[in-house]
């Protein structure tokens, strides 16, 4: 049985005093839903946050790390100072790494290497350009990333990879992918899992869905049978709207 699975990207936002006092909101919400609960917090914050969270059923989880142990690599954070302070899941591939910082596919491979290396989790990201989905090249944008990131792992290398869809043009522009478009796309993404590893390990994956989820439209895409959950931008930085997300299943 795939988890669901519901995680909050703050991605720049919250200083320290911020952090606190929603994460006091967060532990004032009531969880109807079986769905597992994460947040990401900015890097200053993560050990505050995994400490103040230690007891809750949210996990604390990383925005992004370099693919070396440690070495001469200014302004990076490894894999092993995460797991040093508990956090054992990170967030990769996100579009707003890949644009602005121009990560690559490979670069990510490396990443995704070096996650499973210290016996984490990722949710890896994915997705097309508004350019490509006007084309019709949204599947092949798609594929190309999944494969060139991911393809070059075993089998059991999935059970600690949740993959995330997200496109490009619903990410902080208040667009959604029409639940029928994300269901339509989370199928393709579980096809192309199965043609290289099997139905078992393509079924065994949680697919989520990013990209202007708001409690709103929560439920509606949850109730595809191929969207698993969802990683939540701007919603998640409201402890009220982000436990609406969680409670939609």
């Amino acid at each position: 049985m795939r988890k669901h699975i519901v995680a909050g990207n703050w991605k720049m936002n919250n200083g320290l005093s911020q952090t606190q006092a929603l994460i006091t909101d967060l532990k004032n919400q009531t969880k109807t839903s079986d769905a597992e609960v994460m947040i990401a917090p900015a890097f200053t914050n993560l050990w505050n946050a995994f400490e103040s969270l230690r007891q809750d059923n949210i996990e604390v989880i990383a925005q992004n790390m370099h693919f070396a142990e440690d070495g001469a690599y200014t302004g990076e954070v490894s894999a092993g100072m995460l797991k040093s302070i508990g956090i054992t899941t990170v967030i990769l591939g996100h579009s707003e790494r890949r644009e602005y910082f121009n990560e690559t596919d490979e670069a990510l491979a490396k990443k995704v290497d070096a996650v499973l290396a210290n016996g984490m989790r990722t949710i890896f990201c994915f997705g097309e350009e508004l350019a490509d989905r006007k084309a019709g090249n949204e599947e092949a944008v798609v594929e190309s990333q999944i494969k060139n990131a991911l393809f070059h792992l075993e089998a059991d290398a999935f059970k600690s990879i949740v993959l995330a869809y997200e496109p490009v043009w619903a990410i902080g522009t208040g667009e959604t992918a029409t639940p029928e478009q994300a269901q339509d796309m989370h199928a393709f993404i579980r096809k192309t899992l199965a043609d290289k590893y099997g139905a078992e390990v393509a079924d065994s994956v949680s697919i989520l869905y990013g990209g202007s989820v708001k409690p709103g439209n929560a439920q509606e895409i949850f109730s595809k049978p191929d969207v698993d959950g969802g990683l939540i931008g701007g919603a998640s930085l409201k402890a009220a709207d982000f436990f609406a997300i969680v409670n939609a299943f």
